[in-house]
């Protein structure tokens, strides 16, 4: 009889390009769990179906970055914010712009559907909270009382309420019907990321970077429960459909929460990095994050998660033993109202300004036919987006759930404390290699594999580039029967050890050498002494100093950077690229004029040793110029922010020509 194939708590479901330049909003559909929508600097909106490779849809119209973008209810609508304070909403069914609204004097940074009527409510950089009819284009009321950007927008399962977290460390309540707030929960000790309404109960939680989560009683207005954790800021929070617990989001974890008292039921590795968003469909947890262009999918098996009980070992937040949680459809509290049809629509109030009471008029035609919906899968598109009169709808409410992968042959140790039950420790993000098991056959630890470094290595990552638990541990050629002495292990682990403390160790000598010339007030000395250690990295933490003071820049000093800044235009570090970029542009915003000015003036009469000198470096700074040109040129076709970068240099660099 075969063995039954144990199979993860948790899993990588894929890995996408999801925009040209970066991606700035990411958000999955309530409805189905299968539904993706990302917005990015190139000003699109791009929908997506899980764990499939091609985009569905692409949507335009804005002119700046995407700053948020939410979908309705049923996976019909989804509007979209950018960072000139615009908002777009679209029809997915029929693949069109319905609606542009203007309003905001500032980023967009939160967007909800109202559950039943034709409304939308965004928050602001202007620490304004707008509430929009759909329907009429118009502003139908402000809410004034946040001091600082509002991050998250929530309506209440009954749409009487609104709920609203801010960077002012403040839960706000508002009454849609009265146009007015009901309570302000104050708590926490940092900028609020997340509010989530309990789907039964009158119970809000709200998670915030302070690393606490709070419960908030909405009929007595206190705090039910707060949870600690000595993890990393709460990125976002989703109750469990039938309310029994919580699931919070945290940088490569997720926590299972009861509130009543506050407890861990359990917590599970996930290696998202920062995660983005959450959604349950099929009993699976499904968490979405991004890292610059590329958006990655996970899986959380709920199915081998503990939602109840005694919580784990260490985390009870009290001595008292625990009641047995209330059976399903029980409360503890009132229960939400949900009307067999639309909310009474909020009162209308007197416009405080010409953009909110305008009514539909060319302006706004004409950026609706600017709004495109460009289908990039007519089959996929069919496929999902079928006519509202037909009878199923993909992705379906009951779809399959996402399968497992195989876990590795030699099982990791469970926790004593919980014998049943299995903590996942998560491997570095596989490559496209390990992502497809079924294309390609996998690769037994002994066999040596190349690898190739990356082009670029970006600023910003989760993990080392090239790192893997593998390189750390001696290659056998059947791990289930090896067993590995730790002396062998710690041996493989220090491999190397020392000759990174020489490099770390060197590096801050000459940063040392460096900032004992800075100190004299000689910056031109300094940077020569930079340039002479022929280290890049030390030229780097220098130039970033120096860019963030323009006045500090001189002719002189231009001669010496510019060779510097060739090479680090040439770089594979991102980060380099950046700063040579920012620094090529100091440098043509302040000295081009002058150069070009010299070089085109006519011979002086008689000697002139200072305009002499000015000269030659004036020409010397030209050639030096003159061959950077031919590198911003061959680099202003890529695409994301560097292409940007470059391109934006070349113009700059147009009188060199």
């Amino acid at each position: 009889m075969a063995a039954a194939v144990a199979t993860k708590t948790a899993w990588k479901l894929q890995e996408i390009t999801a925009h040209r330049s970066n991606v700035s909003c990411l958000v999955l559909g309530k409805s189905s769990g299968r539904l993706m929508a990302t917005g990015g600097d190139d000003c699109r909106v791009n929908i997506w179906s899980v764990n499939k490779p091609n985009c569905i849809m692409s949507l335009t119209g804005h002119t700046t970055p995407v700053e948020s973008v939410k979908i309705n209810t049923n996976e019909e609508l989804i509007v979209a914010g950018s960072q000139s304070g615009s908002i777009r909403i679209w029809d997915l069914e029929a693949a069109k712009i319905l609606r542009t609204l203007m309003g905001h004097k500032a980023n967009i940074c939160s967007l909800d559907f109202h559950p039943f009527g034709g409304f939308v409510a965004s928050g602001s950089m202007d620490t304004n909270i707008k509430l929009w009819d759909v329907r009429r284009k118009g502003c139908v009321f402000r809410y004034k009382g946040h001091t600082q950007a509002v991050r998250c927008l929530r309506f209440s399962p009954d749409g009487k309420w609104l709920a609203s977290s801010s960077e002012d460390h403040t839960v706000k309540l508002w009454d849609l019907a009265a146009g007015k707030i009901m309570f302000e929960f104050k708590g926490h000790s940092g900028p609020v990321n997340i509010v989530e309404f309990h789907p039964n109960e009158y119970l809000l939680a709200s998670g915030s970077s302070d690393r606490t989560i709070r419960f908030w009683d909405l009929e007595k207005f206190q705090v039910v429960s707060c949870i600690e954790e000595e993890a990393t800021p709460v990125r976002c929070v989703l109750f469990n459909p039938d309310g029994c617990c919580l699931y919070a989001g945290f940088h490569d974890s997720m926590r299972v929460y009861g509130w009543e008292p506050e407890r861990c039921f359990d917590m599970v590795l996930v290696n998202w990095g920062k995660v983005a968003d959450l959604s349950i469909c099929n009993n699976q947890l499904i968490g979405v994050s991004f890292t610059q262009s590329l958006v990655s999918s996970f899986v959380v098996d709920l199915n081998r998660i503990t939602k109840c009980g005694s919580g784990l070992h260490g985390l009870i937040r009290d001595d008292k033993p625990l009641a047995h949680p209330p059976p399903v459809g029980s409360s503890l509290r009132r229960i939400y109202e949900r009307p067999s049809t639309t909310c009474s629509k909020p009162q209308r109030v007197k416009h405080n300004s010409e953009s909110e009471r305008r009514s539909p008029s060319s302006e706004d035609d004409r950026e609706d036919k600017e709004s495109t919906a460009e289908i990039q899968n007519a089959e996929d598109y069919k496929e999902i987006f079928q006519p509202k009169n037909s009878i199923t709808r993909t992705p379906p409410h009951k779809s399959e759930p996402f399968p497992a992968p195989p876990e590795d042959e030699a099982p990791l140790a469970k926790e004593a404390s919980r014998p049943s039950q299995a903590v996942d420790i998560p491997t570095p993000a596989p490559s496209q290699e390990e992502a497809d098991p079924i294309q390609r056959p996998p690769i037994s630890s002994s066999t040596p594999v190349a690898r190739t470094e990356p082009a670029v290595i970006p600023a910003a990552r989760n993990e080392p580039i090239g790192l893997k638990a593998s390189d750390f541990l001696p290659a056998v050629k059947n791990q289930s029967l090896a067993e590995i002495v730790d002396e062998e292990a710690v041996s493989q682990i220090r491999k190397g050890h020392e000759t990174m403390c020489v490099v770390l160790t060197s590096r801050h000598k000459n940063l040392d050498t460096v900032r004992a010339v800075w100190s004299t007030g000689d910056i031109k000395t300094s940077v020569d002494a930079a340039v002479a250690i022929n280290d890049l990295s030390v030229v780097v933490d220098l130039l970033n100093i120096v860019n963030q003071k323009p006045s500090l820049w001189k002719l002189d000093l231009c001669t010496v950077i510019l060779p510097q800044i060739e090479k680090l235009l040439q770089s594979k570090y991102e980060s380099y690229v950046q700063t040579g970029c920012t620094s090529l542009k100091l440098i043509l915003q302040r000295f081009l004029p002058l150069i070009t000015d010299i070089l085109a003036a006519p011979p002086s009469v008689g000697v002139d040793i200072s305009r002499e000198e000015r000269l030659h470096k004036c020409r010397l700074c030209y050639k030096q110029l003159k061959n950077i040109s031919n590198i911003i040129k061959n680099k202003s076709g890529l695409s994301g922010r560097h292409g940007s970068a470059f391109r934006e240099l070349h113009l700059l660099m147009a009188a060199l020509e």
